[in-house]
């Protein structure tokens, strides 16, 4: 992974740049257009990030210069350029080049003393983006000679996040297979039944943190590896670039010269039948030269729209495997992770309380610490419940909805059947009331983010295997029995509110 910004932040490196002599409209005018363009910038950033995050960051960052080539944005602290650098260049630097330019420079004006009476006084400038833009063929950059093609190539990109490692990844129930599976690639990549490895859930849930997690790995076992991270989007937009430049050939050689592809968000491949079309052939190159495909989805492949056929069949040649939304147990130890991390010691209240309120994702728990992070760092706030609480507060209020618990659903469904809610987990086997307990335990699983486990507990401790099979008589029962159906839109639109 390329670092974006600067490595030094000293004095030695700060830019200054004189403004005495600039005349007051141009200056209004610069502004103007450094407004204008931010705003752009954070449509896009806006649409990458989570609520919270989008709102203790991105929001107090403001822009004050555009001159034709450099986004000049204030930041608060020095602290808050610290944490965007860490965080968030990748995504500032795809954003600010897609809005401005390959060519676009950024600049930091970075807060140092608010009660100065001078803005030079005020502010240190630092260096934000590289001047020098990635290209937008990673095939077009320098080719090694015959003599470096059996040697590790300097100039081969490989995009990985170096944060991104199994080590720092929380193993859980939700993920069990999916990471076991990475892992067992990541050691013999090419080598396993595993080929491709397709991993599909939500977002937000830790996919590309495990992908990466393979070709960091790849690379720290076999340096010579070319491994190669990418998206569905950029790999159309190369393939779009390579038509528009007449390099084709450039383009196929690049993809089918790689050992190990990752290609994440492959439901975007969905309505482009040319792009699908290459891929294909580039995935069937790949995978007869025994060379590992690792494929990332927010769905099912038989479940992807607009994908054609032949692509979906070969994605199922390998292991398919899903990331769940984790439980309590694993959300809290996400959270333990993560403040080591950032080193900030969580008392224990908090992290449960966090843990049981912050349900819907990974990111959603890695944002509500982030905001907590930056109440006690920039606000001076004390590292409270009280704290916790109002963060999560705001989490949940951004998310518009209140966490749906197993015992809303039974209560619903009981009602609903006319039926004593202590049934629900009672030993029988009589049809009206299996059927009202199956139809808890789907409701469970597309409704709230427990665990087949758990969900299994909730209806007198019966195992995942049963949970499972609950879930697929309401899907049979959906296809063929219209009373059931109509059940099932019923009580999803009760539940909802």
């Amino acid at each position: 992974m390329l670092n974006l910004f600067a490595a030094n932040a000293s004095a030695d490196s700060t830019i200054i740049t004189a403004t005495k002599g600039m005349s007051r409209s141009t200056a209004q005018s610069d502004a103007s257009d450094a407004e204008a363009l931010w705003s752009q910038c954070l449509g896009i950033i806006r649409d990458n990030v989570s609520d919270q995050v989008f709102k203790t960051w991105f929001e107090k960052m403001r822009p004050i210069k555009w001159d034709g080539l450099q986004l000049t944005i204030e930041l608060p602290s020095h602290f808050f350029y610290e944490w965007i650098e860490q965080h968030y260049a990748s995504l500032l630097q795809k954003t600010v080049q897609k809005v401005l330019g390959p060519k676009a420079k950024l600049q930091f004006e970075v807060v140092v003393d608010d009660e100065a009476t001078t803005p030079e006084k005020r502010t240190v400038k630092l260096p934000g983006l590289r001047g020098a833009s990635q290209p937008s063929l990673p095939f077009s950059e320098s080719k090694p000679t015959s003599q470096q093609k059996t040697g590790p190539s300097a100039h081969y990109p490989t995009y990985f996040n170096p944060r991104y490692t199994f080590e720092n990844f929380i193993r859980g129930e939700n993920n069990q297979l999916a990471t076991s599976a990475a892992i067992a690639v990541a050691d013999n990549p090419g080598k396993t039944k595993f080929n491709p490895l397709v991993i599909y859930g939500p977002t937000g849930l830790g996919k590309t943190h495990l992908v990466q997690a393979i070709g960091n790995r790849v690379l720290q076992r076999d340096p010579n590896a070319r491994v190669l991270y990418t998206n569905s989007e950029k790999f159309t937009m190369e393939y779009i670039n390579a038509i528009q430049t007449n390099k084709i050939p450039d383009f196929t050689n690049f993809y089918r010269g790689v050992d190990v592809l990752i290609v994440d968000d492959i439901q975007f491949l969905g309505g482009k039948e040319k792009t699908q079309d290459m891929f294909f052939h580039t995935f069937n190159a790949l995978h007869q030269e025994g060379k590992q495909l690792i494929l990332t989805s927010d769905k099912q492949p038989k479940d992807l729209a607009d994908l054609d056929e032949r692509l979906i069949s070969r994605f199922q040649w390998g292991l398919t495997t899903d990331i769940q939304l984790p439980d309590l147990e694993t959300r809290i130890a996400i959270l333990q992770q993560k403040s080591m991390e950032e080193s900030i010691d969580l008392p224990g209240d908090i992290l449960e309380y966090i843990g049981r309120h912050v349900t819907s994702s990974v990111r959603e728990l890695e944002g509500c610490l982030i905001s907590l992070l930056a109440k006690v760092t920039l606000d001076s706030r004390e590292l409270t419940l009280e704290l916790a609480k109002e963060v999560v507060r705001g989490v949940s209020n951004s998310a518009s909805s209140r966490t749906m618990t197993i015992d809303d659903i039974k209560k619903e469904v009981s009602a609903y059947y006319s039926l004593d809610q202590a049934l629900l987990s009672a030993k029988t086997r009589k049809h009206e009331i299996v059927l009202a307990r199956q139809m808890c335990m789907y409701l469970a699983k597309q409704l709230t983010q427990t665990s087949l486990k758990s969900i299994g507990m909730h209806f007198g401790g019966r195992d995942h295997t049963t949970v499972l099979h609950s879930c697929q008589q309401i899907l049979n029962y959906i296809d063929t029995d219209k009373k059931v159906r109509q059940d099932v839109d019923f009580l999803k639109k009760a539940l909802r509110g």
